[in-house]
């Protein structure tokens, strides 16, 4: 890919002559895929308004494909660049057909005259956005997500170089979401189109994003891969999570921990006790875990929901200080949920966890709630098995 397509130099952006983001340094190269991401009104649609002409910019330049943006006229810059912003187009009595047709105008002659080799690219963006079925349909009669998907295919359609989108996964379902994203990057690695657009979803962002640009306050908070970007306390920064948390591993945002005093004990591993501490949290029921490795699936959601975890160090066979820790918590508990997880040697002293949970009548086994169907066939232990499993290695303890 090469260098420089899209350059800002001391760009500062915002309305009536006022700067409400200084000193916008980016370097974007050519079939890049760049993320704007930050809290509402942080200026996002600001600075895409600014890239592409909507805006006049307050000071500074920008550069595409090595010309300044301000002096292109209008044929060459829709071919250059497509837009699809978040304001709502209603065009009376217009077909999607005739919407996505729209596209190609930057290619057709003065008097906008559709060739067939016209009309097969307007098919061919509706096949794509999977929306060939409405091509008859009134675009004012689609819903929102109907509309977002049509304007992408008008995009598509023009055939440009980049394509600019603020918030274009707002209207769409999982489904849809996952599609319209696939079909950019898809682009973007295939054609080499620069993509840019803003994003609320963070997790889609850091699956998606080959750079993320952070925006907070009158300048650029961050603008890096989103290895650097998605860090725990960058992203509580950013948007002044001041309840609840985030969890870089799943890209999750996470409720606050049930508070009150803990009267349940968890005993899992290997991800078995992810839906158990996702359901206390939902009940809101505060609880404590362990023994957990620090590099364990559960051990990454716990330290989120859980008052308390018992931790051992990876690799390591579990200590006394940590059997003693956990004893103590099942002392003071009124149950112990005890998930079916596998257990080896390196791991094998929470035996002596269940059976001191047993022999004090607060063992309950959750045993519907094993592993993964994957994790389960490539064990192919099922939760009877498990159960079975504990009942003879606790005795082999005795």
């Amino acid at each position: 890919m090469g260098e420089g397509y899209l350059r800002t130099e001391d760009l500062s952006v915002g309305y009536d002559r006022r700067a409400l983001i200084r000193d916008i340094c980016l370097d974007i190269r050519k079939g890049e895929i760049i993320v704007l991401a930050g809290p509402n009104g942080s200026g996002k649609s600001t600075i895409l308004k600014s890239l592409t002409r909507q805006l006049s910019l307050i000071s500074g330049s920008v550069v595409l494909d090595g010309k300044d943006l301000e002096r292109m006229n209008g044929k060459l810059l829709s071919k250059k660049l497509a837009v699809v912003l978040t304001q709502q187009i209603r065009p009376e009595l217009m077909t999607c057909f005739e919407m996505v047709a729209a596209g190609r105008y930057p290619h057709t002659g003065c008097l906008g005259i559709l060739t067939e080799e016209d009309r097969q690219k307007v098919e061919e963006a509706l096949r794509i956005v999977h929306a060939g079925e409405l091509g008859s349909h009134f675009f004012h009669e689609l819903s929102d997500g109907q509309r977002q998907r049509i304007l992408l295919a008008r995009a598509i359609c023009q055939e440009p170089e980049m394509i600019v989108l603020d918030e274009p996964t707002s209207f769409l379902d999982i489904r849809y979401k996952l599609e319209l994203l696939s079909i950019l990057r898809s682009m973007s690695r295939e054609k080499k189109i620069t993509v840019i657009l803003s994003l609320h979803e963070i997790e889609l962002a850091q699956k998606f994003a080959d750079r993320v640009l952070c925006v907070k306050g009158e300048t650029i908070f961050m603008f890096g891969p989103p290895e650097e970007v998605f860090e725990e306390k960058r992203i509580c920064e950013l948007y002044g999570l001041t309840s609840g948390s985030y969890d870089p591993l799943f890209g999750n945002l996470e409720l606050p921990s049930p508070q009150g005093k803990p009267e349940i004990f968890v005993i899992s591993g290997a991800g078995t006790g992810i839906r158990v501490f996702r359901r206390l949290q939902r009940e809101q029921k505060p609880f404590r875990c362990g023994i957990l490795y620090t590099n364990d699936v559960d051990y990454a959601l716990a330290r989120h929901l859980a008052d308390q975890v018992v931790t051992e160090e990876p690799f390591m066979e579990i200590s006394d200080q940590a059997v003693a820790l956990a004893m103590k918590e099942i002392h003071a508990s009124r149950q112990v949920i005890c998930t079916s997880f596998p257990i080896g040697r390196m791991n094998r002293r929470v035996l002596s966890l269940i059976k001191e949970a047993e022999k004090q009548k607060k063992l309950k086994m959750e045993t519907d709630s094993v592993f993964d169907s994957q994790t389960a066939e490539a064990a192919k232990w099922s939760s009877e098995d498990m159960e079975s499993t504990y009942k003879t290695l606790l005795k082999e303890e005795e």
